[in-house]
């Protein structure tokens, strides 16, 4: 039998024993490691890769991970927090052993942690807990780190986990947000103010005027000259936050970059700047006329490209509103609606030269009331065309036009093919629709009038650089060349908007629509040329009115000097507009457009032939949807209703409900004349 060997049994449990701590200690590093890096925030980057915002952390901190610490940075580092760095393996035994004298009351001098040690506390978020078991776990994890990371990673890590105060976390984020620097042009003052932090960062920041006193005490303590540190000022360090924090986009694009593709958008920063700018020096014109807010979007076209949003002057300001995102809050967006009816209307049939009489109309809403329609000025021009009114945005013809085009489909329009939703149920609008009373947000009103320079396509927007969007067809480009045609002519609506007009730019390669809400609450305009879009708005967050505060006025300042900025970028590709499907016709010595294959005459009249026609609702071809659809029949006289022949009931109007999918004719008698109109019904 051999003899038991017990030196070599005890050489192969040491062995196992070594193997067993080797194995736990990296698992305890990689732990530490994973940590670290999910520290780590997100940058949001803008499309020429300059930083929009810093994300805050898993712990409320914002930081930016540096991947080289300067050489002085790095040599000061280490004289204050921990000299024998280079020296130990994660622990201090001297230190160790001071701290042992204490605990038996044989020494009143604690030992400091190692940067090591430091850096695990952080890490496992053991600041502030100081007893035996966690200096256990530091020793512990300490080794750990020192047998599988170099002391050049471990500094590293430790200069990015530092926390500096006002929520920043590591070097490369607290040059930035107390300097306006980067970490490698940090002169020595700014290192000696940036350690002076590390002991009490909420107290003692370089934003503190307590730091300056620290920093010279650290100075003197490091033999180091501290006459500029006597000298230094707070107020320009506090000058640095206040524009870092004013910097940061965050306000804007959080709510579209909640599924967040990728770290670099398609926002443009410093074209952003250059457009609050604008936007808070012609707030302080405005705020005399009681407009104290405004919000606006650029969009790069045809990608549909988000190139700034502007959703308050100033996110960080406290002034009563500013902390408002006025981008996404539904506002009645006045007639910038109109060119979406005059669309639909022109696919119906009715051309720019269309005549129609604006005069006084009476209506009955929804709740029984009349309602007597006004243009903006309170006048009334009597016959025009359908490009003098929509030029002039007369109320009148804009709501004989949606009566003409039909309010199901409309409806339709809206919520089918532009996907919109809006606040309330659209039959709580009605014929208001054509008056300004929906209510949209700009972002949403701005993509829709994508369309429009997008010869009929609508596009998602795009706030990812790389992002694929989906895109489909809203209509056809003749029809939408006829609209451009109207919104590009400025001539037209001299009569509404003067000769001198903010609205007035250098050149005539543009187009645009403005609104104004009721009682003056709202002020837009939404313009574009065939490269980008401008979309304005101005008004107060608590929805109080404007001193007669307009499109033009209000909105129409700041857009005005928008375009101009973006017409003299590279934006400006002078793409010049499509108008080939449009054809030009002579009528009463004046030329007026619509298409090639135009019956001229039946256009012309047909709108006042409507109104000589027995059934006004719905039209001849009219196609609606069978789930909860309820037909509004509708006339001028008392005629009796007929549908296939059966009759219904008698009226001005009536409601008929298909109970199945199929051909319906809709038969209008009165005094011996008989007229009809054949719809359809589809599931």
């Amino acid at each position: 039998m051999p003899k038991f060997n017990f030196k070599n049994v005890s050489i192969i449990i040491f062995v196992l024993l070594i193997c067993f701590f080797l194995i736990i200690s990296s698992h305890s590093q990689k732990k530490l490691v994973e940590i670290y890096e999910n520290q780590n925030s997100l940058v949001i980057k803008d499309r020429e890769g300059e930083t929009i915002s810093v994300l805050p952390n898993k712990k409320g901190y914002r930081a930016q991970y540096i991947n080289e610490i300067p050489p002085r940075l790095k040599e000061l580092l280490v004289k204050k927090e921990d000299k024998y760095f280079y020296e130990h393996f994660g622990f201090n035994p001297i230190s160790i052993f001071q701290v042992g004298l204490a605990k038996l009351g044989m020494g009143n001098r604690s030992g400091s942690s190692t940067i090591t040690q430091q850096l695990v506390k952080i890490l496992l978020g053991k600041e502030a807990e100081r007893n035996l078991k966690n200096k256990i776990l530091e020793f512990f994890y300490a080794i750990s780190l020192e047998i599988f990371k170099n002391k050049g990673e471990i500094l590293k890590m430790y200069a990015n986990s530092i926390y500096f105060g006002n929520q920043v976390q590591g070097i490369e984020e607290a040059s930035r947000f107390y300097f306006g620097v980067s970490p490698e042009f940090l002169t020595e003052v700014q290192i000696l103010q940036l350690l002076a932090t590390i002991s009490s960062p909420t107290e003692t920041n370089p934003g503190e005027f307590i730091n300056k006193k620290i920093a010279v005490n650290l100075a003197e303590k490091l033999n180091l000259n501290s006459k500029e540190l006597i000298m230094g000022d707070v107020s320009s360090v506090r000058e640095n936050m206040e524009n870092y924090l004013n910097e940061d986009l965050s306000f804007e694009i959080q709510p579209l970059i909640e599924n967040l593709e990728s770290n670099q958008l398609t926002i443009d920063k410093e074209l952003t700047e250059r457009l609050r700018e604008i936007i808070q020096r012609n707030l302080e014109y405005l705020k005399f006329k009681n407009a104290k807010n405004s919000a606006l979007i650029v969009i790069k076209l045809p990608e549909n490209e988000i190139l700034a949003l502007i959703g308050s002057p100033n996110p960080k300001s406290l002034q009563e509103g500013y902390q408002i995102n006025m981008l996404t809050k539904p506002r009645p967006i006045g007639s910038t609606i109109k060119p979406f009816i005059y669309l639909k209307a022109f696919e119906k049939g009715l051309r720019p030269y269309t005549l129609v009489d604006d005069r006084e109309y009476k209506y009955i809403t929804a709740l029984g009331f009349p309602l007597y329609p006004k243009n903006f000025d309170y006048k009334y021009r009597g016959e025009v065309n359908l490009h003098y009114a929509l030029s002039n945005s007369l109320n009148v013809p804009s709501l004989k036009v949606l009566e003409f085009v039909g309010l199901d489909d409309f409806y339709n329009f809206l919520e089918k093919d532009l996907e919109f939703k809006p606040v309330q149920d659209l039959n709580n609008y009605q014929l208001g629709i054509a008056l300004g009373v929906l209510e949209m947000n700009l972002v949403d009103l701005a993509k829709y009038f994508t369309i429009f320079p997008n010869n009929g396509i609508l596009r998602d927007l795009k706030i990812f650089l790389n992002q694929k969007i989906a895109e489909k067809v809203i209509a056809r480009p003749e029809y939408i060349q006829l609209v451009n045609k109207i919104l590009n002519d400025r001539k037209t609506g001299i009569e509404q908007f003067g000769l001198k007009s903010e609205l007035n730019l250098f050149q005539e390669n543009y187009a645009l629509k403005t609104g104004t809400s009721r009682d003056f609450k709202d002020s837009w305009v939404i313009g574009f040329t065939p490269d980008f879009l401008v979309g304005v708005w101005v008004g107060n967050t608590e929805n109080l009115p404007m001193d007669e505060i307009s499109g033009q006025l209000g909105a129409g300042r700041i857009w005005s000097e928008a375009m101009e900025l973006l017409l003299n970028s590279p934006y400006n590709k002078k793409t010049p507009f499509d108008f080939s499907l449009v054809k030009e016709y002579n009528y009463n010595d004046n030329v007026e457009f619509g298409l090639a294959n135009d019956n001229f005459d039946e256009s012309l009249e047909m709108l006042k032939k409507r109104e000589e026609a027995l059934i006004l609702t719905p039209h001849e071809g009219d196609t609606f949807l069978l789930e909860d659809s309820q037909i509004i029949l509708k006339s001028k006289e008392n005629v009796k209703w007929f549908v296939n022949g059966d009759f219904i009931g008698q009226g001005e109007e009536n409601i008929f409900v298909p109970r199945k999918e199929g051909s319906y004719q809709i038969e209008a008698e009165f005094n011996g004349l008989r007229e009809t109109v054949n719809i359809w019904v589809n599931e």
